[in-house]
């Protein structure tokens, strides 16, 4: 499924850190920074992780909930959590149903094997749950900043 900007993103209930769950509808109301990552605690996704939580305060200010998600085990997220100390959300979609229907559950190829895994995506929904920008292939350098600029101008 390819997502588009300004149709409703789709609608989705996750398990999380520390018990519960984390769902689209529950968001209802305020604007959401859902990012896909590969896995708790490599270089690149700890990197991206730390930078989302440096900015938690202004995503705050914006209106902005967010929300990081993998396919990893909640387990897997409490620890990376308490090891960086974070303080928003990690969601577990280890049945990539919500992966997929993102569309960020991907054929990848890495030193000429094939697999399957998470294109590091981000995606932010407006306040009425409509998707309202993409990133694709991220490059974690500088992104957090620039989704939060595109959250303040919501």
């Amino acid at each position: 499924m390819t997502l588009k900007i300004g149709e409703p993103a789709p609608a989705f209930t996750l398990p999380k850190d520390g018990g519960g769950s984390v769902s689209l509808a529950g968001m209802a109301g305020r604007k959401l920074c859902l990012y896909f990552y590969p896995k708790d605690d490599t270089s690149g996704c700890t990197k991206e992780a730390i930078a989302f939580n440096a900015l938690r305060a202004q995503f705050a200010e914006a209106g902005t909930d967010i929300v990081g998600v993998s396919a990893d085990s909640v387990a897997s997220h409490e620890k990376f959590k308490k090891k960086y100390d974070l303080a928003f959300p990690l969601a577990s979609d280890e049945a990539k149903s919500m992966l997929e229907a993102y569309g960020v559950w991907v054929e990848k190829s890495m030193y000429g094997k094939k697999y399957m895994g998470i294109e590091r995506t981000t995606v932010l929904i407006d306040g009425a749950g409509k998707v309202a920008a993409i990133w694709n292939k991220v490059k974690v350098d500088g992104h957090a900043e620039e989704v939060l600029e595109a959250a303040r101008k919501l």
